[in-house]
């Protein structure tokens, strides 16, 4: 009588949402030094804020006489707040303005600027294109302060300075921004895309518009954000440019009342220096309001490629 032998069975393998979950379970690798950068390198980027939140509640003596990381006995944010935009007239919500329109216009010209060229570096080629580019690198290495005499000596043989266009027009040349967006619409936008829109009788402007566009979304996105912090938080080129306070970004204005608050000048007040606080928190809000709502955007990943499967 002959017996045969079971062959012996193979443990089928975990399935992936089972080593997924058991990934998860195993409890993560801590590096003590590594948290403790971490935590260094967060107190270096919020507790500037947290002073600026806590010293806009307080006048100027208690600016002094307080402790700076904490509140003194009698708050006044919302005071603070008050006589900060009605301070002159009202003349801190002309500079608010001022600002936004900057930033505003600069941010999403240079933006859909850099996007073109980097787009046109990337997926045509033409004569000289590779010294243009090495151009372009080299102007990423010339600081914005350098070029800023012979920016306003040009502005005003044209009579452009005094004027909104004196900020606007040189935030709108962004030559990192170009180099970013070269790169990325090499990866982002695929070469077939572009052929099955060519050979569907489709033109190069459209095709930028509608598609590549599209698909470049997060680089543009970065590159606004970078003009828009750029210019919104620019202070050289507006004080050169501009000597009409009513034409005045913040930046500008704002030191304008330091100087006044440490001089004592024409309309300075006791609280002159509170004010220029209060109005400095005031000014980062739309900053923060900005980066919150153009995150997810952002966080898609400039190293995501455009066709995703």
């Amino acid at each position: 009588m002959t017996t045969t032998t079971p062959a012996p069975t193979v443990a089928a393998a975990p399935s992936k949402p089972a080593r997924l979950a058991y990934r998860r379970s195993r409890p993560g690798r801590r590096s003590t030094p590594l948290t403790i950068a971490m935590l260094a390198a967060l107190a270096y980027f919020l507790l500037p804020l947290f002073w600026l939140l806590i010293a806009s509640t307080k006048s100027t003596q208690d600016l002094f006489n307080s402790f700076g990381l904490w509140f003194s006995g009698a708050p006044q944010l919302l005071t603070n707040i008050k006589e900060t935009l009605t301070q002159n007239d009202g003349v801190f919500v002309r500079w608010l303005l001022n600002t936004v329109l900057y930033a505003g216009v600069s941010a999403v010209g240079a933006a859909l600027l850099a996007a073109a060229a980097g787009y046109g570096f990337a997926k045509y080629r033409f004569r000289g294109d590779r010294l243009a580019f090495n151009l372009v690198l080299g102007a990423v290495m010339v600081p914005t302060t350098a070029l800023a005499i012979p920016t306003y000596l040009l502005f005003a043989q044209a009579g452009l300075a005094n004027t909104p266009w004196a900020v606007i027009l040189p935030s709108l040349v962004n030559p990192f921004g170009l180099y970013l967006m070269r790169v990325y619409a090499a990866d982002s936008v695929p070469d077939s895309i572009l052929e099955a829109a060519r050979i569907d009788g489709a033109g190069e402007a459209r095709i930028f518009f509608r598609i590549a566009l599209r698909l470049m979304a997060p680089g543009v996105v970065t590159v606004l954000l970078f003009t828009l912090v750029a210019t919104w938080n620019n202070y050289f080129l507006p004080l050169i440019m501009l000597n009409d306070p009513d034409l005045y970004p913040i930046t500008v204005g704002l030191a304008s009342w330091a100087a006044q608050a440490q001089n004592g000048g024409a309309g300075a007040s006791s609280d002159m220096l509170a004010l220029v606080v209060t109005g400095s928190l005031i000014s980062i809000v739309p900053l923060v309001v900005a980066f919150l709502m153009l995150q997810r955007y952002w966080q898609s990943g400039l190293a995501a490629g455009g066709v995703k499967q």
